[in-house]
């Protein structure tokens, strides 16, 4: 077929390399926008996803040059292919151009209809829209939830790249950033991100900004062209690298080519790669890693040294073994282009008072409370005096609450906290100094403290003069028996230990009780059984007058 003159056309004829199953597909490029043909049985919902998921959208055909490249795409397949017109609702209105569809753009600009005649204009008529050759690529509807042969997408973009100039010998092979090879090429209009490959040399380019960059190009795309990896100089310029045994090829410095013994990189043994640096070649390692001082190992390079590396307030550099990268310092998050302080106390994290500080924050406690030294974000009660307030609930007065180490006492002006002396309880195996709510332990000397309780004597005469202990105490230091913290029984468990033993008693005696009853009946019973036998006996006489002994 041939396009209206004047057109500026690009045909390409792509083979898809696993896109999403589809069993082969077709490309066509025109002006600023091309159309891909996926031949892979679908819904239309399904091949809408499908399209979005590429960065593009179901076919529109609002000119008939976009007809034309249905004719172009469809030309040798048969089957239906959904096309991105459909209703959302309501009924078909015959009166419009689009007869109530809507593209799948949200729109219904359009300078060509081409309706299949006949059309159904029922409101229970099908809501999607495909089109086959069979119909002559007529717009036929379709019930949306049925399977198609296939779907047609479009991408458009801006900054197209003319076709790569090369020499009559050679010829180019391109790439579409879908992944789609262009095996013929009748415009010189390509898609910006599009690579081009000039044989026989194999030099790779890239589409950029309306123009071919040479490979390679920046490593964060596509390993910037190179075969194996992407690197940077000393210069911060992207090189290609091959893996070892391997050297980049000089011609196109991208892809990979043995050397024979006799080549200088023999001789050099790089532990990654060996590079050509003008007439002499010199060992090479990979992004992220430089060079050691052997000249031949690859050592991890710590690019946050350098200062210059991720500027900005509350920004940090962390390296990392092939590269870095920048974060926020803790307490910041990143918004923008900026690091923010983060408002912990948002989240509650103190159990009591919070204030937010630039890049973090710190609780605090009400009156009468402490923090607590294993954990800070909670608040303990606290009396630094020999006697204090009680903390009463304000809602009951006679709930009261007191710091560890300190007595509930009730007196006429309310309930107070009263120290408890700890050393009265022999906690220590020597000293014993009280403190507000607790206790220290010393130990005389010659002696060490563990576990804050125990005094062991240090032994001195060791042979690697490192004192020992031993559990020796000394002779002339009276002290408590090795202490335990006294049982305490309180009120309450003293009474239920008495009604325990009193309920156990007069379950003895009840059982008691019972044998001796059981024992009487027993008794009864043999008695009663015996004066019958005898009766029985008695009259048991010899129906002839003759007594039976």
């Amino acid at each position: 077929m041939v396009l209206p003159a004047g057109l500026s056309v690009l045909l390409l004829l792509f083979l898809q390399a696993e896109a999403g199953g589809a069993e082969r597909s077709s490309g066509y490029c025109i002006g600023n926008a091309c159309f891909i043909l996926f031949r892979d049985p679908s819904t239309f919902s399904s091949a809408r996803e499908r399209c979005r998921a590429l960065g593009s959208h179901l076919m529109t055909v609002r000119t008939s040059v976009a007809n034309d490249v249905l004719s172009v795409l469809l030309g040798n397949f048969s089957g239906s292919f959904w096309i991105g017109l459909h209703r959302l609702s309501g009924c078909p209105d015959p009166s419009k151009e689009l007869r109530g569809f809507h593209w799948v753009t949200k729109d219904t600009e359009s300078d060509f209809t081409n309706w299949l005649p006949g059309s159904d204009s029922s409101c229970l008529a099908a809501r999607c829209v495909s089109v086959s050759r069979e119909q002559r690529f007529r717009w036929s509807q379709a019930p949306c939830a049925q399977q198609a042969e296939g779907f047609l997408c479009e991408n458009s973009f801006t900054e197209p790249c003319t076709s790569l100039p090369h020499e009559p010998q050679e010829s180019v092979r391109y790439r579409t950033p879908d992944g789609f090879k262009v095996e013929e090429i009748l415009s010189p209009t390509l898609p910006p991100g599009s690579i081009a490959v000039r044989l026989p040399s194999e030099s790779k380019y890239i589409c950029s900004g309306q123009q071919w960059l040479p490979a390679p190009w920046s490593c964060e795309i596509k390993e910037g062209g190179c075969e194996h990896k992407c690197a940077v100089d000393q210069n911060n310029a992207p090189i290609c690298y091959c893996p070892p045994q391997l050297i980049v090829d000089p011609i196109n410095r991208v892809t990979c080519q043995a050397w024979d013994e006799d080549h200088p990189c023999a001789a050099l043994r790089c532990q990654q790669t060996c590079l050509q640096n003008g007439t002499q070649h010199v060992c090479g390692c990979g992004h992220g890693l430089q060079l050691a001082a052997d000249g031949r190992s690859c050592v991890d390079f710590d690019e946050c040294a350098d200062e210059r590396q991720c500027p900005g307030e509350n920004f940090k550099c962390l390296n990392s073994p092939m590269g870095y990268k920048c974060v926020c310092e803790q307490g910041y998050t990143l918004m923008a282009d900026q690091c923010v302080d983060v408002d912990e106390c948002v989240s509650a994290p103190c159990e009591q008072n919070c204030v937010n500080t630039p890049g973090g924050y710190f609780c605090s406690c009400f009156e009468g409370y402490i923090e607590d030294e294993n954990k800070p974000e909670r608040c303990r009660l606290h009396c630094g005096e020999e006697e204090c307030p009680a903390m009463c609930d304000p809602n009951n007065q006679f709930q009261c609450f007191c710091p560890d180490g300190f007595l509930l006492e009730e007196r006429a002006n309310g309930f107070f906290c009263l120290d408890m002396d700890e050393c009265d309880f022999n906690f220590c195996s020597q000293s014993c100094k009280n403190t507000y709510g607790g206790y220290v332990c010393s130990c005389a000397p010659g002696f060490t403290l563990i576990d804050r309780h125990q005094c062991v004597i240090i032994d001195d005469e060791v042979t690697d003069g490192s004192p020992t202990t031993s559990t020796q105490t000394p002779p002339t230091t009276p002290h408590p028996e090795p202490t335990r913290r006294p049982s305490r029984v309180s009120a309450g468990g003293l009474v239920g230990i008495i009604v325990g033993i009193v309920f156990l008693i007069v379950l003895a005696v009840f059982a008691a009780q019972l044998v001796l009853i059981r024992r009487g009946k027993e008794g009864a019973a043999a008695g009663g059984l015996k004066e019958e036998e005898t009766h029985s006996l008695h009259g048991l006489s010899d129906t002839h007058g003759e007594k039976v002994v």
